[in-house]
């Protein structure tokens, strides 16, 4: 009776086991549809860029400083003063150097006071040999007589050859003199803008101490480090896209007009000079890049218009096998016109949804509108 009992217990526990086994499965929910542009990612050849920064400068730039040591009266200009060539600047105490002047000029004067007297006394005893030439000629002086005019007449004509080299002395020292007073007012070598100024009035102007700086007026040079693997790649005279940052125009274009042909041992990188043409709002000092092409390389493009912002990071709709579209993170390279390169993140051919806009189409079916 016990045995038949467990039996019937162990055939009801497996009719219920296969009860549960034979029950279906839920249906699987059907992805939404969505109709949009859909694009390809393709592979092209690119060019190698290697890019370079810097910074820009005037092409002329000054550092204006005394060449006297004087006290500064004047300074009349100010940062971001526009000047012209050879408009006053600074000027300096000039009393000592205007006096040293009067003195020279006066030396000059004495000078050649004495200059002329000497040609008189020299003239006189000219005429004087003449005459006691011709007389001894019909024996009227003594030899004696002679020699003394003759040397007479040479010794004016000694002093007014010393006097002459003493008026030239003379006139050195005042030519010196009034170089020196012309110092006392500081001048810009050209015209351009004040972009320092170093010393106020009060302030005693040394040689070599900088007082104002000047950059010339008109387009700026975009002054980078080349590595020495690729400067054998720019030659001077080649055009190369230019980026300055806070420009509002995003990509220049710049000429490289000069190439430094010593490296710098330390970084082992060449100094390039690239002039850009004037634009709006660029200033000397501000940061930019140049990007130098090196050769070609493979690169994967995607039109910028399937690139999706999520914040800072650059993202794209990717279609799998069956057509369902999945955000994907984007490495981006340079923009190529209307299209981006692709660093990482897409292999070339596969297909993107083209202009998403801010519609959410993670998980979802993507049918190709025609």
């Amino acid at each position: 009776m016990k045995v038949i009992l467990s039996g019937c217990l162990l055939a009801a526990f497996s009719a219920m086991l296969a009860g549960c086994n034979t029950a279906e499965p839920a249906p699987a929910v059907a992805a939404q549809t969505v109709q949009a542009r859909v694009v390809q990612s393709r592979q092209e050849q690119a060019p190698a860029i290697v890019r370079s920064t810097g910074t820009l400068h005037a092409r002329e730039s000054t550092i204006v400083s005394a060449q006297v040591v004087g006290r500064i009266e004047q300074v009349l200009v100010r940062e971001g003063d526009n000047v012209r060539a050879g408009q006053t600047l600074a000027v300096l105490d000039d009393a000592t150097l205007r006096a040293s002047s009067h003195q020279a000029e006066a030396g000059l004067a004495a000078a050649q006071s004495q200059q002329a007297a000497a040609q008189t006394d020299a003239n006189l005893a000219a005429s004087t040999l003449e005459r006691y030439k011709q007389l001894q000629a019909q024996k009227s002086v003594s030899p004696q007589e002679l020699d003394e005019v003759t040397r007479r007449a040479e010794a004016s004509a000694e002093r007014v050859e010393a006097l002459r080299a003493q008026v030239e002395a003379a006139k050195a020292q005042d030519s010196g003199a009034r170089s020196m007073l012309g110092y006392t007012r500081l001048s810009a070598p050209f015209a351009g803008v004040v972009t320092a100024r170093l010393a106020d009035p009060g302030t005693l102007a040394s040689p070599g101490v900088p007082l104002l700086q000047v950059d010339s007026a008109g387009p700026l040079q975009l002054q980078v480090t080349v590595d020495q693997s690729a400067i054998g790649s720019v030659r001077q005279g080649m055009k190369v896209p230019v980026s300055i940052d806070g420009a509002p125009t995003a990509n220049l274009t710049g000429t490289v007009a000069e190439i430094v042909p010593a490296a710098n041992p330390a970084s082992h990188s060449f100094m390039v000079k690239i002039d850009i043409a004037s634009a709006e709002k660029l200033r000397a000092g501000m940061y930019g890049s140049a990007g130098f092409a090196t050769g070609t390389r493979q690169s994967i493009l995607i039109p910028r218009s399937a690139v999706v912002m999520r914040g800072s990071l650059a993202c794209a709709y990717v279609l799998d096998n069956n057509g369902i579209a999945q955000l994907r993170y984007l490495t981006l390279g340079a923009p190529q016109e209307n299209n981006v390169e692709v660093l990482s993140g897409i292999s070339a051919g596969e297909k993107l949804v083209d202009d998403p806009a801010d519609r959410d189409l993670a998980g979802k079916r993507i049918e190709a509108q025609p």
